[in-house]
C-alpha cells in the first residue's frame, strides 16, 4: 500500500509541478517562476519590491557601520547609518583627527555598545560630552580610564554612593566598567570631543544619533530605569515612555549644583528596587 500511494502521489498534479523544477531544464525553471510572478497581485509584487529594498538598504548600513559597534547595537541601530546625517558625522570627526587631537580615541568611542548587549540594558544614565583631558575619556560616560582619578562630579556621585548604598568605598580610580558590564548603560549626548574644548562637538550629528540610541530602547525594551541627571540630560529623556519604563531626576552632580539635590537622591538604591520589581537583577554598584 505504501509503494502504490507513493507512485500515485508521484503522479499528482502538484508532484509533477514539483518534478518540473527538478527536471534539470532551466526553461522549465524559468517558466514557473514566470507564472508565480504573474499570478501575483500588484499589491503583492508591490510589497515584494519594497521589502526587497528595505533589505538590500539595511544589508548596506550594516556594510558602512563604523568600526568598533557591538553586533546587537548595529543590528538595532542599522537604520541610522545609512542616512546623510550620520555620513556628514564620520566625514567630520575623520577630518578632526587629521588635524586635531580628539577623545575618546577611535577605538573607544563605542566602548559602551561593547560592554554589553543591546538587550541586556537594565540602567541608562545619560551624561553630556566626553572628558576633553589626555588619558580619561574612553566612551563611558562619567567614567575615566585606570589610573586617572575621578573627576569632580564623579567623586560626587562616589560620595552620594557611600551614603545610599551599604559597603561602598571610594575607589582609587574612576573607571565605570563594572556597572557597564552589568547592563547600566553610560551614555553620553556627543560622543567626540577636541582636546581641551569642551562642547566643540556639539550640534555635529551625534545628539541625533543618540536619541536613536534612546528612542529605541524606550520603544522595544520594558522596565529599565532612565537616570538623568542635570537639565541636558532631563531634556534628551523627555521623549521616553514613562508607561514602559521608570526615569529618575535630579541635579546635577557638578560641585556647583550637587548640593542642590542630587546629594540625598538616592538613585542607586531606588535603581535596584524598581529593578527587583520588574524582577530583574540588582546592581552591585560596589563592583568596581
Amino acid at each position: 500500500m505504501i509503494g502504490q500511494k507513493s507512485i500515485k502521489s508521484f503522479f499528482s498534479p502538484a508532484s509533477k509541478k514539483r518534478n518540473l523544477t527538478c527536471s534539470g531544464d532551466a526553461r522549465d525553471d524559468q517558466k514557473l517562476e514566470s507564472d508565480e510572478v504573474t499570478s501575483l497581485s500588484p499589491e503583492q509584487l508591490e510589497r515584494i519590491n519594497k521589502n526587497k529594498k528595505a533589505a538590500l538598504e539595511r544589508l548596506s548600513a550594516l556594510q558602512t557601520a563604523p568600526d568598533g559597534i557591538g553586533e546587537s547595537w548595529k543590528k538595532a541601530l542599522s537604520a541610522e547609518f545609512g542616512k546623510n546625517y550620520f555620513k556628514s558625522l564620520m566625514s567630520f570627526v575623520a577630518e578632526e583627527r587629521k588635524k586635531h587631537t580628539i577623545y575618546p580615541p577611535a577605538h573607544e568611542v563605542f566602548s559602551w555598545t561593547r560592554t554589553c548587549e543591546i538587550q541586556d540594558v537594565k540602567v541608562v544614565i545619560l551624561g553630556q560630552d566626553p572628558y576633553h583631558g589626555p588619558n580619561q575619556a574612553h566612551g563611558l560616560c562619567f567614567s575615566v580610564q585606570r589610573p586617572v582619578p575621578p573627576p569632580p562630579s564623579l567623586v560626587n556621585i562616589f560620595k552620594e554612593l557611600a551614603s545610599d548604598i551599604e559597603g561602598f568605598e571610594k575607589p582609587s580610580h574612576g573607571d565605570l566598567t563594572g556597572w557597564a558590564t552589568q547592563g547600566v548603560l553610560l551614555l553620553n549626548a556627543v560622543l567626540t570631543v577636541r582636546a581641551h574644548q569642551a562642547n566643540s562637538h556639539k550640534d555635529k550629528g551625534w545628539e541625533i544619533f543618540t536619541d536613536a540610541v534612546v528612542h529605541w530602547l524606550s520603544t522595544n525594551m520594558q522596565g529599565l530605569v532612565f537616570i538623568l541627571w542635570g537639565s541636558y540630560a532631563q531634556k534628551k529623556g523627555a521623549a521616553i515612555n514613562k508607561n514602559r519604563h521608570h526615569v529618575l531626576q535630579a541635579v546635577h552632580p557638578s560641585p556647583l549644583s550637587a548640593h542642590r539635590g542630587f546629594f540625598g537622591c538616592k538613585h542607586f538604591s531606588k535603581t535596584n528596587e524598581l529593578l527587583e520589581k520588574s524582577g530583574k537583577k540588582s546592581i552591585d554598584w560596589t563592583a568596581l
